[in-house]
């Protein structure tokens, strides 16, 4: 309960510092007096001006609540994956997620020109779901007992054809490649509430669907046999949640572009942390999945300001060299 206790404190304040950080002159009492005034029956005054309220409440609160989402839905997703298939690799792009969904925006952005960005979102979500589909179809068709190793190399296969076809249209569009590029390395620049809006319920079903499954997630570590002798059915549980997992992450690549090593760097992290039991690892993987992506586009925003930083080159940039660490510790330990 302690640990969980830090996370959330931690989260918040991540939050905070993602509202402050900018060249509004936002300050953390007015901020959280703005904040309090917005509550029913209580009534303060902030001391913000129209334009710093306008700014707090149009620009930074969606900018880091839709980080919030993403974080936490990407980190999850892959503590679920990684569960499912008895891998610490496994993350949310492992079935063709990221691939499908670059494949779908660049299809959307080459075929409608300017006005086809606004169609990426939609097109990275059915590309996602359609790459995943495909994924597991096939794993499945010819893994036999051995289907969760051959659904992540099924997932191997479906992504390098998706990147193929996706190479071959940059190709053929060139004039497209910076649109292309900017939604793959990732943003979380919005235009309000709406991308929150349209997120938020995938990830409610996602994470509360994955939080029912955590005992169940327990019991399939030790093994398909062991967890079907336990009266569990481990095909079906690893489709639900291989199925959920892909859709919630789907939801937000739509809304934030391809962000990487999140749901491999959080969970596996947690894991040494606290240790392989679902109870704490799901929770706990999703509040400090949260707090990585919001902290991470405050140093997009900021390291190179007034330009800004795809989100995806800083997951990056800090996510490979802990992953690195990580590896080398954990094989250490064993």
């Amino acid at each position: 309960m302690l640990v969980l206790t830090g996370a959330v404190l931690a989260l918040f304040a991540a939050m905070l510092v993602g509202i402050l950080v900018g060249p509004a002159g936002l300050t953390p009492g007015g901020v959280l007096l703005d904040i309090a005034d917005r509550l029913p029956l209580v009534d303060v005054d902030s001391g913000l001006s129209t334009r710093q309220q306008a700014i707090l409440w149009n620009i930074r609160m969606p900018r880091v609540v839709l980080g919030v989402l993403v974080g936490a839905m990407l980190a999850i997703a892959g503590a679920a994956y990684q569960g499912v298939f008895r891998n610490p690799l496994a993350d949310p792009y492992l079935l063709g997620v990221s691939s499908g969904a670059g494949l779908g925006a660049t299809l959307a952005i080459v075929v409608g020109g300017a006005a086809g960005f606004a169609g990426v979102p939609i097109a990275a979500f059915a590309g996602g779901l359609l790459a995943v589909g495909a994924t597991y179809s096939l794993g499945r068709t010819v893994g036999g007992s051995r289907s969760e190793v051959v659904i992540i190399l099924a997932g191997v296969a479906v992504a390098a054809f998706a990147n193929a076809i996706q190479t071959f249209f940059m190709q053929l569009h060139d004039d497209t490649l910076r649109q292309v590029y900017s939604w793959m390395l990732g943003r979380l620049s919005t235009d309000g509430w709406s991308d929150v809006v349209v997120v938020l319920p995938y990830v409610v079903v996602t994470v509360a669907i994955i939080a029912l499954h955590r005992r169940t997630l327990d019991v399939m570590a030790v093994g398909d046999v062991e967890a079907a002798s336990l009266g569990i059915n481990p095909a079906r549980v690893r489709l639900l949640l291989v199925c959920v997992a892909t859709l919630g992450t789907a939801a937000v690549v739509s809304a934030s572009g391809l962000i990487g090593f999140v749901g491999i760097v959080v969970p596996h992290a947690v894991r040494l942390l606290v240790g392989p039991g679902h109870r704490l690892l799901l929770p706990l993987s999703l509040l400090v999945g949260a707090s990585f992506l919001v902290l991470a586009d405050v140093l997009a925003r900021t390291v190179m300001s007034p330009a800004e930083l795809p989100i995806g080159v800083v997951t990056a940039a800090i996510g490979a060299p802990f992953f690195l660490v990580v590896l080398r510790r954990s094989r250490g330990v064993r």
